[in-house]
């Protein structure tokens, strides 16, 4: 795993409900006065299931306790008191466009906040105050920014939308040039867990024999996918190398991560970025 630095979360409120992303650090000076204006200007942090004991009441088991997907059955109000508790640890006036995710390969441009969630699998901004978020439950976040802090992007990293593309989709649409944008990638169900068919690794080998790397056979003729490894080909072909990740498995985390192979019924965490 790179080095990674944290955002400098001045006024910003803590909680065991968020933690802060860490991004890459450079390797020369050069891009190090860059990286200052990311961490200057960009927040981004995950959400795990947890609330801090002294806070609202949050949602009841199976979606206990800080669930942010209102589409999983969850009793609607509850979900909307997490959100507005989620909004109370964000930096002041920014604001949440949500998703709509259907695990396809659309992406959307925000300029301004939709009160609707947006169908789509990733967005992208260049305006201040406005709060990218991704909800997962084992599917991989990614969020990406620019070495100056003056872009960002976050992309739901499903197999599904992996192997459409939705990372090229990304980028191609955003402003900044590859060499100058950084990617995080966060917790999600890992290789050790996340069994899948053979025509599911077809669908990358097919695009490139790199992929057999992020695919362990089993004996039962079924195979073990490494969605960070396949994120990772992806970024590097695309001329990313600043990645940076938090390895953490949310099937084998259930105490602190949803997970939705392992429960079925489940909550979702959330995964943001904003410009200040």
């Amino acid at each position: 795993m790179p080095s990674t630095i944290t955002y400098k979360a001045n006024n910003i409120r803590t909680s065991s409900a968020i933690e802060l992303v860490q991004w890459p650090i450079p390797s020369s000076n050069d891009e190090s006065i860059g990286q200052a204006a990311l961490i200057d200007n960009v927040f981004s942090v995950q959400t795990t299931r947890l609330l801090p004991s002294n806070t609202l009441k949050g949602s009841s088991l199976p979606y206990q306790a800080f669930n942010l997907g209102l589409h999983v059955g969850d009793c609607p109000e509850r979900v909307k008191d997490n959100r507005r508790y989620l909004q109370s640890l964000l930096p002041v006036n920014t604001q949440i466009q949500w998703l709509n995710q259907v695990h396809g390969n659309e992406v959307v441009e925000i300029s301004t906040i939709s009160a609707e969630s947006l169908t789509a699998d990733a967005a992208i901004t260049q305006e201040k105050n406005v709060c990218l978020a991704i909800m997962t439950a084992d599917c991989l976040p990614i969020l990406l920014a620019s070495k100056s802090g003056n872009e960002i992007a976050a992309i739901h990293g499903g197999w599904r939308p992996l192997s459409a593309n939705i990372i090229q989709n990304t980028i191609t649409k955003m402003n900044t040039p590859t060499e100058d944008i950084y990617a995080w990638l966060g917790p999600c169900i890992s290789k050790n867990a996340f069994e899948v068919g053979s025509e599911v690794k077809a669908q990358f080998v097919e695009q490139c024999d790199s992929f057999n790397c992020a695919f362990i056979a089993t004996s039962t003729g079924k195979y073990l996918a490494d969605l960070h490894k396949i994120a990772e080909i992806q970024l590097n072909a695309l001329g990313i190398n600043a990645i940076s990740t938090l390895p953490e498995c949310t099937y084998t985390n259930t105490d602190k991560y949803y997970s939705y192979r392992k429960d079925s019924v489940t909550g979702r965490m959330a995964t943001l970025i904003c410009l200040l």
